[in-house]
């Protein structure tokens, strides 16, 4: 059972929707189906002025009267679902306030294309106006928001924005437009699927097509499709009609949808790495300013997908002493996938912390530190070589930073249907808040 923090929670039964009114104790954990801790309790149960189907839950804690009350809410669900087979929701916990997953869901469904971050750049500028003291965004595109920049210690925070896609190379007489990949595509992933072109003029609806299976041969049915045998039709009569809409080099992306499965997991395309970037987001927001001893910049980093570009070039600006980059790391709870060869990583663990060469050991064993204090899970993989991340640019940028990864499991990477854990990605910008809160001005990761 996860720990969670909460000053409301809401509940519906029998479609009559109540809340729970609880006081409030900044930070600190329950978990509401075990043994309850003894503090304070729950004021009052009044009826929700909406009805909600699951519960959501904020970042206070209240206790003992609330555990009991649920723990008997859970034992009557599983009384009437046996007894009267009745078919209740799933009852799921969310850490994240509205605005929060309002911004995940709306990251995750705006169009950034490795080199075309522009519009997701500007959702993030926009929600962290209210808490950075500055941000900025370079010429290479990477947006820099900070707060207590003038810090003599630095810390930067990296999560990538831009997604792998596709681009406009060539329109045939008939209409058809071909295109190149941008990044690391399974080319099977992309057959049949819906895409955007993303134009001057707004976007274009198309579908990838390919010869249908009924007219290959024996040899084509055996061969992986490539690229160039495939081509986005977007219902156009002929050359002149798709030129007048589409141009060469306007991205493409597929299908940018936002789908809630159950336990709190999401699927989308481009969780690799948004999710990074809303950690490190969330992360600025979530830090007590009163706490806070050192400047933090978190970046929203183009680029990464083809080169780790934009961790190159924003941290050669911002000069960090200490890097955290997050992005996401293969999941191995589903088929096909060896735990031997890949370690232990599920959706729901907690972030992933990476052992190897990439990573600074003082800076790893800190972060373990304040997870525990927190009580904040993690996961542990070992890595032998430099990480495939913001991480391996930030570790030797100019005289040498130190460097730590916070990952997000991730089943299906690099497919239209990542999916994560709303869970793990809350976890981890609270262990990146508490972390940079604990550092100290003098501290030195030096071996």
């Amino acid at each position: 059972m996860f720990p969670f923090f909460a000053d409301k929670v809401f509940v519906t039964f029998f479609n009559i929707p109540f809340r729970f009114q609880c006081r409030q104790k900044p930070h600190a954990t329950i978990s509401p189906f075990n043994a309850p801790p003894s503090n304070k309790f729950c004021n009052t149960i009044v009826p929700s002025p909406k009805s909600l189907g699951n519960f959501t839950v904020r970042r206070t804690n209240c206790e003992n009267k609330l555990a009991v009350g649920l723990t008997f809410c859970r034992a009557l669900l599983k009384i009437f679902s046996t007894r009267l087979r009745f078919s209740f929701p799933v009852i799921q916990f969310s850490q994240m306030d509205s605005q929060s997953q309002d911004f995940l869901k709306n990251i995750l469904t705006t169009p950034s294309v490795t080199g075309f971050e522009e519009p997701v750049q500007r959702l993030v500028r926009d929600y962290v106006a209210p808490f950075a003291d500055t941000i900025r965004t370079d010429v290479h595109g990477n947006v820099i928001a900070a707060r207590n920049p003038d810090a003599p210690l630095r810390v930067m925070l990296a999560g990538h924005c831009d997604q792998i896609g596709l681009i406009v190379n060539y329109i045939d007489k008939e209409g058809f437009i071909y295109v190149l990949t941008v990044g690391g595509w399974d080319i099977q992933n992309l057959v049949g699927v819906r895409v955007k072109i993303w134009t001057a003029t707004g976007p274009v609806e198309g579908v990838i097509g390919k010869k249908p299976i009924h007219l290959m041969d024996d040899d084509e049915r055996k061969k992986v499709p490539k690229i160039k045998d495939m081509w986005v039709d977007i219902g156009a009569k002929d050359k002149e009609e798709a030129e007048q809409i589409v141009r060469v080099g306007d991205p493409i992306t597929v299908e940018l949808e936002y789908r809630e499965l159950r336990n709190n997991l999401i699927a989308a395309p481009a969780t690799d790495d948004k999710a990074g970037v809303w950690v490190v987001m969330e992360a600025l927001r979530r830090i007590d300013p009163a706490k806070l001893k050192v400047g933090v910049f978190a970046v929203s980093t183009v680029q990464e997908e083809i080169g780790v570009r934009g961790s190159i070039t924003s941290a050669f600006g911002i000069d960090p002493h200490i890097g955290l980059a997050t992005d996401v790391h293969f999941a191995t709870d589903c088929p096909t996938i060896e735990k031997k060869e890949n370690g232990d990583v599920k959706l729901g663990g907690g972030p992933v912390l990476t052992r190897g060469p990439n990573i600074t050991t003082k800076l790893l064993n800190a972060l373990v530190s304040v997870a525990k204090q927190h009580e904040i899970p993690v996961q542990i993989i070992a890595e032998g070589k430099i990480t495939g991340t913001d991480a391996r640019a930030i570790q030797v940028n100019r005289s040498g930073v130190a460097t730590a990864l916070i990952s997000i499991p991730n089943r299906y990477m690099h497919t239209p249907v990542e999916m994560i854990s709303l869970h793990d990605i809350d976890y981890a910008a609270d262990l990146m808040a508490r972390y940079c809160e604990s550092i100290d001005s003098d501290v030195s990761y030096i071996p």
